[in-house]
């Protein structure tokens, strides 16, 4: 996947500006897609090019003017091309695992503390992503709001986020558990 479908699909819901469309990317699409804001404007300017997007002036009395994107119909068709093509399998890449490879061996400690920081960090998302959750579903309970919601493709992406989040908390708390336990039956040698 590249960045441009994670923009159009982001753009499904509405017109954004450049600065709007960083703060969903950061609330709704970064549990499935990373972007820095610079990379969001750098996209933007190539999918208007391309004609995937078409971009508007919005004049500004107290403000500096601002430029509003939505999806254009090529723009839909691009997305309706890359959803009909078929899915590379996803793969992690993560450099705290590496360090957990090499934990019995060098550096256990810190290891232990990096593991913890990170479930307190899941944790944080864990709550970013439930209030998320809650607001798309408004009113309704999860059950009804999947069966009858208008729009519920963010909502299921956030539901994906919200499980990794969960499982990513508890395996680091369990292996930094079972580090610290191993650190104790080596001090008790």
């Amino acid at each position: 996947m590249a960045l441009r479908h994670a923009v159009l699909a982001a753009l499904l819901d509405g017109e954004y500006s450049g600065y709007q469309l960083a703060k969903a990317f950061d609330i709704g699409v970064a549990n499935f897609w990373h972007a820095l804001p610079q990379q969001l404007y750098a996209e933007l300017t190539k999918l208007e090019k391309d004609g995937l997007v078409a971009g508007r002036q919005v004049v500004q009395e107290t403000r500096p003017n601002k430029r509003l994107f939505r999806v254009t119909a090529a723009g839909c068709d691009e997305l309706e091309n890359f959803a009909a093509a078929a899915s590379k399998p996803s793969f992690i890449r993560d450099d705290l695992l590496v360090k957990v490879q090499t934990a019995d061996r060098i550096g256990t400690a810190s290891v232990i503390e990096q593991l913890e920081e990170r479930a307190s960090a899941a944790d944080a998302k864990i709550e970013l992503l439930g209030a998320l959750l809650r607001q798309l579903r408004g009113d309704a309970d999860e059950e009804e709001f999947l069966l009858h919601g208008e729009r519920i493709g963010p909502y299921l992406t956030c539901l994906r986020g919200l499980a990794f989040e969960e499982e990513h908390r508890d395996w680091c708390r369990r292996i930094a558990a079972v580090l610290k336990k191993r650190l104790t039956i080596k001090a008790e040698r």
